[in-house]
């Protein structure tokens, strides 16, 4: 813990906070009070509309991320820190082509941004002695893009993610902390009369302005659902294979985006890969070549559940339904039964 001391200057130490933030390549820091106000409200109603889906630990863990003291003693403010990601801006517009995420294609934000916290609270640490902290980022019960909002870093797009002038191309991560420091002042929304993209979402996940339902977006369909993918949104999900960025697309901020950090450049040519290079991937494949990305952690089966509904979506290319009966017996039912739904598909176009 850190004893409240009456010589130090936290006006200027979170000045130097900052500076020292940009130093190590975040693209903005802020400061905010370790209370997520009404936005608590809004998420139990959330969760109480089922919105989430079988992300079970939404639920379980509602009431760590209304009370951060409850997930780490002491803690009265939250620096918020943000990184700029946008790997490159090619879109895998060809339907034989994978469309992965953009934040997926390089390597896995958690431990990067993670570390690079850590080397903040040091850098703190070294200006005023030891204090009482703990980092996340994306790992951890924490209203990131609230506390975000809050310590003035942009303000919550009508998608839900944080968006600034800068755009929403960016990893957010946060350190609680026992300092004393002073908020920063959250800045005005800008989104105004714009619905691009409610408009642009190929599920409509995006049901009114700042609500999304977890349970249609193709990045909880292909991240977070564990089983069969529902029919009726198979069609919908074109060729993409791990999130979907159509959101951020679209929106007008995003114009104003900078290329990001290198850290996150594609590795294995996810940026372009082919569809029918990808189902190829043997399981031993699939954990080398994803080993330090945020792909790994659906596993192989899943994987290749998502490439099939993609190459069902696609043109009746002969090699393209070889490929699929190739995996016709596959051990695993769930990828039997999007291998034989894409498999009918392409039948039906042919």
């Amino acid at each position: 813990m850190h004893d409240q001391d009456s010589t130090v200057d936290y006006a200027a130490l979170k000045e130097k906070i900052r500076e020292a933030g940009q130093e190590l390549g975040f693209a903005a820091v802020g400061v905010a009070r370790a209370e997520p106000g009404p936005a608590v409200e809004h998420l139990r109603a959330w969760l109480a509309a089922g919105c989430h889906g079988e992300m079970d630990y939404m639920a379980r863990h509602a009431e760590l991320r209304a009370h951060p003291p409850q997930l780490h003693p002491g803690t009265i403010t939250v620096i918020s820190a943000a990184v700029d990601y946008l790997p490159h801006a090619k879109i895998a517009d060809q339907p034989e082509q994978a469309a992965i995420s953009r934040y997926a294609q390089g390597r896995d934000y958690h431990k990067v941004i993670r570390s690079r916290l850590q080397k903040l609270a040091d850098a703190i640490a070294a200006l005023i002695g030891p204090f009482g902290y703990r980092v996340f980022s994306d790992s951890a019960p924490v209203m990131e893009v609230e506390f975000a909002r809050q310590a003035g870093l942009g303000w919550r797009g009508k998608h839900t993610l944080l968006l600034s002038k800068q755009g929403s191309w960016r990893f957010l991560g946060e350190i609680y902390t026992d300092l004393p420091l002073v908020p920063d002042a959250p800045i005005e929304e800008h989104c105004g009369t714009c619905s691009a993209c409610l408009s642009a979402c190929p599920t409509q996940a995006i049901v009114a302005p700042y609500q999304v339902d977890a349970r249609r977006c193709i990045s909880y369909l292909t991240i977070e659902l564990d089983g069969p993918i529902p029919e009726e949104f198979r069609p919908l999900i074109g060729n993409r294979i791990y999130g979907c960025d159509d959101c951020q697309l679209c929106c007008p901020w995003n114009r104003f985006a900078q290329l990001g950090d290198p850290e996150f450049s594609p590795r294995h040519g996810l940026d372009a890969a082919q569809l029918i290079d990808l189902f190829a991937w043997t399981e031993t494949e699939f954990n080398d070549r994803l080993a330090g990305n945020p792909i790994r952690r659906i596993g192989h089966a899943r994987w290749l559940r998502n490439i099939a509904v993609a190459m069902g979506n696609g043109s009746p290319a002969v090699d393209a339904a070889n490929a699929l009966k190739s995996r016709a017996e596959h051990p695993d039912p769930l990828v039997r039964e999007h291998v034989a739904w894409a498999l009918q598909q392409l039948q039906a176009k042919s």
